[in-house]
Parts: structure tokens; sequence; C-alpha cells
């Protein structure tokens, strides 16, 4: 019933907006993806920074059933109107223009085990709608087109304002222990110290209790042989400083953000908010990456820095809702750990997988290289539609 509500609210409100004056100028971005790699937000600062003729709007949280009639408005007047989730315009004279938010590793739509035919179908024909969808190479437009039905005349290989942020490391080691650690970098001067960063993916669709209640209780990893007093200190020995970046489902789950950690700290979105960053801006200056399946791994191959995998929810995850690449431990390019003993026992050795990272990026990702926001500006405001 709340999902019928909605739509008909969306269907009402987008009548509404349609009456209004379309600006040939204007950009509004509906942002979908928080400040975790947003595409939409990182497009919505480069045009207010480079290109200040333009008038841009951030919409967001998207969709929301609690948006001002001022927003509707804005949404009703763009000429352009730039997605992170699913296409949305209110006319056809607007452009809609796809960022989405990831390269996929994990199943969707169509693919996925755990979805229903009719949403897919329904996602299927919402795609048919979109104008243009940003890419980054053939293997990424052929997952995103198993998955979400996507035509290959609708890509444009122009890259992600993600890749921009990532990039561009207007933020070093030192900002990250400063902020998140509260060190001061000057007294370990001298030291080797790195700085890595834990970013899974999300476990609730798993639907599993036991999951759900070790997250709950602290372990952040969810594994069977979590000890946060011993992890802390191996790390302290290893001159190693973790920042962990759950889903944020998983966040108002974790009863305690404050753990007794000297070299473990949560980074939550009101971190970025409140410094109006995005996690990609200070992506670029770890010195390593853990996640299980999440895309970001994807993203982090242009920095051909170590990766770590965490499998104890493989299984798992292949049977509630799939993979699109495989077999899963050929594909990934990094140490995989299943548990607390060999993530101990395998980070800060020598890495022996910069090769086939390259070899994944080759893949994925041979278009992007830091000027992904200039590009799209110029294919739109060119006319191209």
């Amino acid at each position: 019933m709340k999902t019928f509500l909605f739509r008909l609210y969306l269907a009402m409100m987008k009548f509404l907006a349609s009456l209004q004056k379309e600006d040939p100028n204007c950009f509004v971005i509906l942002n979908g993806a928080g400040r975790s790699g947003s595409n939409g937000y990182l497009f919505y600062r480069y045009l207010k920074k480079e290109h200040p003729e333009a008038t841009a709007y951030l919409i967001e949280p998207w969709p929301s059933s609690h948006l001002p009639w001022s927003d509707w408005q804005k949404i009703g007047r763009a000429k352009y109107v730039l997605t992170t989730h699913q296409p949305f315009k209110v006319r056809k004279s607007q452009v809609n223009f796809a960022f989405w938010h990831g390269i996929p590793l994990k199943r969707m739509g169509t693919m996925a085990h755990n979805t229903k035919r009719r949403d897919n179908r329904r996602n299927e024909r919402l795609w048919q709608k979109v104008d243009a969808v940003t890419s980054s190479s053939d293997l990424y437009e052929s997952l995103m087109s198993a998955c979400m039905g996507i035509e290959g005349g609708k890509y444009q290989k122009l890259g992600f304002p993600r890749i921009d942020a990532l990039l561009e490391n207007e933020y070093d080691r030192d900002y990250l222990l400063r902020e998140f650690f509260n060190l001061d970098p000057t007294e370990i001067a001298g030291k080797k110290v790195q700085v890595g960063i834990y970013v899974p993916t999300f476990r609730y669709e798993l639907d599993d209790p036991q999951i759900m209640d070790r997250i709950a209780s602290g372990n952040f990893f969810a594994f069977s042989d979590f000890d946060l007093e011993k992890l802390d200190q191996e790390l302290t020995q290893k001159g190693i400083y973790l920042l962990v970046k759950l889903h944020p489902w998983e966040m108002k789950l974790f009863k305690d953000f404050h753990l007794e950690a000297s070299h473990i700290a949560f980074l939550n979105n009101s971190d970025l908010f409140d410094r109006e960053l995005d996690l990609y801006e200070i992506l670029g200056a770890t010195d390593f990456l853990m996640t299980d399946f999440s895309s970001i791994y994807f993203d982090y191959l242009h920095l051909n820095k170590p990766l770590y995998f965490v499998t104890n929810c493989l299984a798992k995850y292949e049977q509630t809702r799939g993979f699109l690449l495989g077999p899963y431990g050929e594909i990934v390019p990094g140490e995989k750990v299943a548990s607390q003993a060999e993530f101990l026992a395998k980070i800060g050795k020598a890495d022996r997988f910069a090769d086939k990272r390259q070899e994944w990026l080759n893949l994925v990702d041979p278009v992007d290289g830091g000027q992904a926001c200039e590009q799209i500006y110029a294919f739109l405001s060119e006319g191209n539609y």
C-alpha cells in the first residue's frame, strides 16, 4: 500500500512540476547516493565551482515523499535532470542523464536471485525513458544492460565524477589521522604508518539474524573469531590505522560508535556531511581498501593500492543474490580473508596483486582520467539532446 501511495504521489507531483517553464540552462541533480562516491553530489559541486553561469540545484535525499514544493518547482524548471539511481524526468523535452553509482559485481534487477519479475519489468520500462547513461567501458555496459535492459545506444563513455574526486588527492594521510583518530602527525614522524579503510556492502539483505546480531554487538566484520582488543593491539604493533565505513542501514544497528580502540575509527555519514565532503575525496589518502562485494573496489583500482576481500559471507551472498562475474576467488585482485586471524596474518605483507589490479582496471574503466565532470558538462551543453 505504501508503495502504491508513493507512486501516486510521484505521478501527481510530476504533473504539477511539468507545468513549470523550462530553463535551458538549468541542471537539477537528484541525489540518492548520499556522500559515498556520489556522482551527483560531486557533479553539482563541479557546476557551482566551474560554471557559475549555469543554474544548478541539488535535491536530496531522492526519492522522498517529503520534498517541499520549491524543490519540485526546481525539478520542473530544469532542462537537465541528472540521476544517481532510477531514471526520472517530468516531461519529454527534459534530458535525463544517468550517472548510476557503481560498477556492479553483485547481480541486480533482472539478473538478481532475490528480485520479483514485476519489479524488474517496471525498472526496465523506466530505463527505456533515459536519454543517456555515462559509461566507463564495454564491460560496464554489458553488466548494466544485463541487469536493467538498457539499450546499447544510450551509453556515452564519459566516465564518472566520483573518479575525478578520487584522483584529485586534495587530502593526505595526515588529514585522516588528525580528523578521525585525533592524532597529531608530528607525534609519529619518522614511523612507518598506514591508514586503511573498510567499506562493506549491504549485508541486511542476506536475511541472516546471526550476522546482524554480530554487527549490532560491535563486530563490524561479522567474523566468528572477532576480538576488538586483540585486533587493536595487532594494528598498533603494525602501525596500521583502520577507518570503518559501514552501510548507512548497518550504522543504525551499531550500538556504539566510540569503541575503546586507538587504531580503529568509524566514519559516519554525518562526518562527511558536516565537513561537506564525499567519501571519494578522502579515499585517495588511504593506503589500502578492505571490502567484501562492494563496487567500490573497482574504483579503487585507479590507485593501484592493496585490496583485501572479506569472504565470511561469500556463500550466503552467492545463494541469496548472486554475482555477475565469477568465480569470485579468481576475479578479485587482492588477498581474501574469512576470519580475523587470516586478516591479521595477511595485512601488511608484500603486495602481489599489482599486475592483476591493472588488468582489471583496463577492463572496467579505461576511460576515466580525472576529467569526467568536464566531459559530461561539454556533452550536455553542446546540445547533443
